[in-house]
């Protein structure tokens, strides 16, 4: 049953789940995807399908906001707490911010602090199967707390900076901060 602290201001609960993409859903290749961080670390990193894979897996369950003013309630993750990768890449002092990479050229930002969230994920796996193509398979990141397209699909890397810098639907006058509890859709 949804309960109203459940269901962030202008949204309403829904068991759908709705594929919302710009363009084409990319078809990737799990033995050829790549993720990588870099920018303002200490040591680049680079994981391919098979060493992520091999990482523990973490559980987690959350809601998904979406600007169109859905929420889906409960959603099951499993995948790997960024936090984790960035543990081995070593932020630099000067890293605050972060730039989300994704295929086909897609971008979105975030503070590096929202990284490093408890509930977020970069989720291999939704309901107890792999992540389609539709739904970002092989690889999306899963940030609860923010609108769904900083959530990024189809994940190929984090970039650390010292300053903020607007992605792909940032700069097409979508909210900077993306929160769903303060109805942040647009600037």
């Amino acid at each position: 049953m949804t309960t109203p602290d459940r269901v962030p201001p202008g949204q309403t609960a829904t068991a759908k789940w709705p594929v919302l993409t710009y363009g084409d859903v990319p078809q990737i290749d799990p033995a050829r995807w790549r993720f990588r961080i870099w920018g303002a670390v200490e040591s680049p990193r680079q994981w391919t399908w098979a060493e992520l894979s091999a990482l523990p897996v973490v559980e987690s369950q959350s809601d998904i906001p979406c600007v169109p003013r859905w929420s889906r309630l409960d959603t099951h993750w499993r995948g790997v707490r960024p936090r984790d990768l960035l543990a081995a890449a070593r932020p630099r002092p000067e890293a605050r911010h972060i730039m989300v990479h994704a295929e086909p050229d897609y971008t979105t930002n975030l503070p590096l602090e929202a990284l490093l969230d408890d509930d977020v994920l970069l989720a291999h796996m939704v309901l107890g199967k792999p992540l389609t193509a539709e739904h970002g398979g092989p690889v999306r990141l899963v940030v609860p707390k923010r609108y769904g397209w900083k959530s990024a699909k189809w994940l190929t890397g984090i970039e650390l900076h010292a300053e903020d810098q607007p992605g792909f639907w940032e700069v097409r006058g979508y909210h900077n901060e993306a929160d769903p509890w303060r109805e942040e859709r647009f600037s």
